[in-house]
């Protein structure tokens, strides 16, 4: 089946705004503001929603209430919620409070692993792979995030056996899941199409999900790429909120809004309520200080119309 027809199929949308775009902001966003977003996002029909991380105060201070978020949210019946964790403290400070899932981060490239995680990717895996130990008794899910999978900012171009071997290590020591992520949006549809089914191959019962960025307009394209190439699982950031210090002045995330309006156009379903999700996408202004880039909350849905201007003359000798 062609990308361009859904024909219902679905495709499961996975909110990460209000941890990844958050971290990325200024200002402090109140805790019950917060607690406000994931209920609503929650109602609105996301499939998955990472809630924040249970990260140092210090290193990132817009989530320093993680706790109180995560024990403070509605659980909706269905609705996954995650959470970041980089050590095994973090781990146990989120699975304390209920999180459903654990996401561990790491990058594809040791120059963006040294910057982001001042580790090695041997350092950094051997952190990861003791807390995928220590989930294991309980089985409880992990999911890894690779960053710079499909391109360093440092380093240029990565070799796809290079993240396959990774991902095959991940998958190894029990990870439920991996996110194949485009940190600084160095992503094109071919080299997506390519190692999201070599992916599928050698690991069909493994939770696959793709993390774009639009930092060059690529965003749905590769999200396009991926849906043919059988990938159904999407992160996605409200407003298109986010970012990544090593792409200086590039835009965030996808849009989860933009995202759920174009596939609900070629008749896939995403399960949210997108007249919900506008809803709480307009809140975000107010409580970040600033403008988003969200373009269907700008320019409003394909077929939200407006009224004929009073200067245009209308009747029998109009022109």
């Amino acid at each position: 089946m062609s990308a361009w027809t859904g024909a219902r199929r679905r495709v499961c949308l996975q909110e990460v705004g209000t941890r990844d775009g958050l971290q990325m902001e200024s200002v402090f966003v109140p805790t019950a503001e917060k607690i406000a977003l994931v209920d609503s996002l929650s109602e609105a029909g996301l499939a998955k929603i990472e809630v924040t991380a249970f990260v140092s105060p210090k290193a990132i201070p817009a989530l320093r209430d993680a706790e109180e978020v995560m024990s403070g949210i509605s659980r909706r019946h269905g609705v996954v919620y995650t959470a970041l964790v980089p050590n095994l403290r973090g781990a146990e400070r989120a699975m304390d409070c209920g999180t459903d899932e654990l996401n561990l981060v790491m990058s594809a490239t040791e120059s963006h692993n040294l910057a982001n995680l001042r580790m090695t990717r041997e350092q950094s895996f051997a952190g990861l792979a003791a807390i995928t130990e220590r989930c294991a008794a309980p089985r409880f899910p992990v999911n890894i995030s690779l960053s710079c999978a499909f391109g360093c900012p440092m380093e240029g171009d990565v070799p796809q056996e290079g993240v396959l071997d990774w991902c095959r290590r991940f998958v190894e020591a029990g990870a439920t899941g991996v996110t194949l992520c485009d940190t600084t949006g160095m992503a094109y549809p071919p080299q997506v199409d390519s190692l999201a089914k070599a992916f599928r191959a050698r690991w069909p019962e493994t939770e696959l999900t793709m993390h774009f960025h639009d930092t060059r307009g690529l965003g749905f394209a590769n999200i396009l790429a991926a849906i043919d190439a059988g990938v159904d699982r999407f992160d996605a950031a409200l407003g298109g909120l986010g970012g990544c210090p090593y792409a200086p002045g590039a835009s965030g995330n996808v849009c989860t809004e933009t995202v759920v309006h174009a596939l609900e156009l070629m008749d896939f379903d995403t399960g949210v309520d997108l007249d919900r999700l506008l809803a709480v996408s307009r809140r975000l202004p107010g409580l970040v200080g600033h403008d988003t880039p969200s373009a269907i909350v700008k320019a409003g849905r394909r077929l939200d119309l407006h009224p004929m201007p009073a200067s245009v003359q209308r009747g029998p000798g109009a022109l």
